[in-house]
C-alpha cells in the first residue's frame, strides 16, 4: 500500500510494504497522518480542518495492490473502476469548504463506495476502538462477528420479524389510541348520510327544480305572452276583421306561386314562403297547447320551493368548497361526498375487523421472535466459548498466562403479558427484547487466579485492555480476516516484558496480513520488518513532514531515542542492538 496526501497539515509520501511497519517518531510529529491519510481514503468524514491555511484543498492518493478476484477489486470493478497492474488506484480530495470528491481506478465515485471497499480491505484501530470495546453493543457485534453464518443466518430472519412486528404494534397502537376520535368521525359521517338517504336527492333535480320554480312564478306573464303571440300569428277569433301573420304568409305564397314558372329565382322565394307559412302554423299550434297547458298553481309553487330549501340545505352542509372558496352549486357535489362518506365509514366500522387482525400478527410475531431468539442464544453460547477460549489463548502469547476471558450472555426479564406485553417469551421467560435479539453480551476478564471475572470495563487496566483488543483482533483475523491492520498507538499504558510480548504477536500476525503499527514502544518497533520515522520540519511559515525508512545504524539510533531519550547514550544503543537481536531471533 503507498499513501501520498498533499495539501494536508502534513505533506508526505508513505510506502507501506507487505509484512510488519512500524511508525515512529517525537511526540506531535505527525505520526497520525498515516491513520487520518487511510481514514479519509476508506471514506472517512471530510474535515475541513485538514486543508493547510492558504491551501485550496487537499489531496490524498492511494495504491493498493490486490488480486483481481478480491471481494474489494470485484466491487471496484462493478462501479466501473478499473486495475493498473494489479493495484487499486484510490484518491480523495477535500476542499477548504469541506467539499469531498473521491475517485477509484480512475472513475468518479460516491464517498460511500470508499467506505464498502474499506470493510474488505483494512481494520484500523486505534484507542478509542478499546473505548468501544466497552460497550456492550460492541462487544455483542464482536461475538456475532465471530460466530459468523451461524449467527447471521438466523439474526437475519429475527431482524426482519422484528422490523414487521414494530410496523404491526404502531398501526394497531395507533387504531385504539384513536377509538375515540374514530367512533367520533364515524357518527358525523353516519348523520350525514342518513340525512342525505332521507331527502334521496337526484342527480340535476336542483337544477330542474329551479326552472320549474321560475316558469310557476311567472305563470301569468308567460301564460299572457303566448296568448298574444299566437293571436298574432293566427288571428284572434274574436276579431273576424283582425289581419294575422299567417293570413299575410299565405297571400304572399300565393302571389308568387302564380308566376313562379317564368323566373327560377322567384320560384326559389316562393319555397320559402311555403316553408315559413309551415313553420308559423306549427308555433302557433305549440304556443295554442303552451297556454292551454300552463297551470298557475300556488301549492306547486310552495311544494318546488320547499323541496329546492331542502337540497339547498345539502349543499351548503355537505358541498365541497372550490378554488374560490365557495361552496359547490348543485347537488352533484353532494352525492360525491355520500359516496366517499359511505366509503370511509365502511373503512372505519372495519378498523375493528383489522385490529383484531393486526392483534393476531402481533401475537404470532413475538412468538417467532421468542423461538428465533432462543436459536440466537444458543448459537451464541456455543460460540461464546469457542470465543472466549480463542482469546484466553491469545493473551498468554501477550504477557499475561494466568488471565481467563469469559463471556456472559443473560437476558433481563421484564413483567406484563397480554396486549400489556413489553417483551417477548424465550424458554418460558417474558424478556426484553430489542432489534439483535434478546441477549446481553459482555467479556469478562479474571486477570490472575483467584480473581473473579469481572466486566472488562470494570477488571481491566489500559495496558490490559490493549492486549484484550489485540488478542479480539488477532482472533479475528483467524476467522475473518483482512488484508491490512492498522493499529494507532493501541499499546498504550504496555511496557516491559508486555510491550516485547505485543511487538512479537504483531509479528506473527504480520505473517498472514499487513500490519501497520504507529507507536512509542521501542520493544514493539524492533520487531517491525521495517521501521518509518516522521520528523516535521518548519520554515517559518509552512509546516511539513517527511517520512524516512531507517534502516542499520539510523534505525539503531531511533530505537535508542525511544529508550532513554538520547540517540548516542552506549547503554541505549546496546539495549536496542539486543531487542533488534530478540526480535530477529525469536519473532
Amino acid at each position: 500500500m503507498r499513501i501520498r496526501s498533499l495539501g494536508v497539515i502534513d505533506d508526505a509520501v508513505v510506502e507501506l510494504s507487505p509484512g510488519f511497519t512500524a511508525v515512529t517518531g517525537e511526540t506531535g510529529a505527525g505520526k497520525t497522518m498515516v491513520v487520518t491519510s487511510l481514514g479519509l481514503l476508506l471514506g472517512g468524514r471530510a474535515d475541513p480542518a485538514l486543508v493547510r491555511i492558504g491551501a485550496k484543498s487537499a489531496v490524498v492518493e492511494g495504491r493498493i495492490t490486490l488480486a483481481a478476484t478480491a471481494p474489494a477489486a470485484v466491487r471496484a470493478e462493478e462501479a466501473g473502476a478499473e486495475l493498473d497492474d494489479g493495484a487499486l488506484l484510490i484518491s480523495r480530495t477535500v476542499s477548504a469548504e469541506g467539499r469531498s470528491r473521491a475517485h477509484v481506478g480512475g472513475r468518479s465515485v460516491p464517498v460511500g463506495l470508499l467506505g464498502e471497499l474499506a470493510d474488505d480491505l483494512v481494520a484500523v484501530h486505534g484507542q478509542t476502538d478499546q473505548q468501544g470495546l466497552l460497550r456492550p453493543a460492541r462487544q455483542r457485534a464482536s461475538l456475532d462477528r465471530y460466530a459468523g453464518d451461524a449467527v447471521a443466518v438466523p439474526l437475519a430472519k429475527y431482524t426482519a420479524a422484528h422490523r414487521r412486528l414494530r410496523a404491526v404494534a404502531a398501526e394497531l397502537d395507533e387504531l385504539t389510541t384513536r377509538a375515540r376520535e374514530r367512533s367520533q368521525e364515524a357518527d358525523l359521517l353516519r348523520f350525514g348520510l342518513d340525512e342525505i338517504a332521507a331527502a334521496e336527492p337526484q342527480p340535476g333535480e336542483d337544477t330542474e327544480l329551479a326552472a320549474e320554480a321560475e316558469r310557476l312564478g311567472h305563470a301569468e306573464a308567460l301564460a299572457s305572452a303566448a296568448s298574444a303571440a299566437h293571436a298574432a300569428l293566427a288571428g284572434n277569433p274574436e276579431d273576424p276583421e283582425g289581419v294575422d301573420a299567417t293570413t299575410l304568409v299565405a297571400g304572399a305564397h300565393r302571389a308568387l306561386e302564380a308566376v313562379r314558372s317564368h323566373d327560377p329565382a322567384l320560384a326559389a322565394l316562393a319555397e320559402r314562403l311555403g316553408e315559413i307559412g309551415i313553420l308559423m302554423a306549427d308555433v302557433a299550434g305549440e304556443l295554442a297547447g303552451y297556454a292551454d297547458g300552463l297551470d298557475a298553481d300556488p301549492l306547486r309553487l310552495a311544494a318546488v320551493e320547499e323541496r329546492r330549501a331542502v337540497l339547498n340545505h345539502l349543499v351548503r352542509k355537505y358541498g365541497e368548497y372550490g378554488k374560490s372558496g365557495k361552496y359547490g352549486k348543485d347537488i352533484a357535489a353532494v352525492l360525491a361526498w355520500s359516496e366517499r362518506s359511505a366509503a370511509r365509514l365502511a373503512e372505519l366500522d372495519g378498523d375493528d375487523d383489522r385490529i383484531g387482525e393486526l392483534t393476531a400478527e402481533r401475537d404470532a410475531l413475538r412468538t417467532e421472535l421468542g423461538e428465533l431468539a432462543q436459536e440466537l442464544t444458543d448459537v451464541r453460547t456455543a460460540s461464546a466459548k469457542r470465543f472466549a477460549d480463542a482469546v484466553t489463548t491469545e493473551l498468554g502469547e501477550l504477557a499475561m498466562p494466568h488471565a481467563r476471558v469469559s463471556v456472559s450472555i443473560r437476558q433481563t426479564e421484564v413483567s406484563g403479558d397480554g396486549e400489556d406485553a413489553d417483551g417477548i417469551e424465550v424458554n418460558g421467560r417474558t424478556v426484553a427484547y430489542g432489534p439483535t435479539g434478546a441477549d446481553e453480551v459482555e467479556l469478562l476478564l479474571a486477570p490472575h487466579p483467584g480473581a473473579p471475572p469481572r466486566p472488562i470495563a470494570k477488571g481491566a487496566s489500559g495496558g490490559e485492555l490493549s492486549r484484550v483488543m489485540l488478542a479480539v483482533e488477532v482472533v479475528f483475523a483467524g476467522t475473518d480476516p483482512v488484508p491490512t491492520y492498522l493499529f494507532d498507538e493501541v499499546d498504550a499504558g504496555v511496557g516491559g516484558k508486555a510491550a516485547v510480548e505485543v511487538g512479537r504477536r504483531l509479528a506473527r500476525l504480520a505473517r498472514s496480513a499487513q500490519v501497520v503499527v504507529v507507536t512509542h514502544l521501542p520493544q514493539v518497533a524492533a520487531f517491525a520488518d521495517r521501521q518509518l520515522l516522521v520528523e516535521k520540519t518548519n520554515d517559518g511559515s509552512v509546516t511539513r513532514s517527511g517520512v524516512t525508512v531507517l534502516e542499520g545504524e539510523e534505525r539503531v539510533r531511533e530505537l535508542s531515542r525511544m529508550l532513554a531519550g538520547q540517540e548516542d547514550s552506549e547503554t541505549a544503543r546496546a539495549h536496542a542492538e539486543e531487542l533488534l537481536e530478540t526480535a530477529r531471533t525469536g519473532a
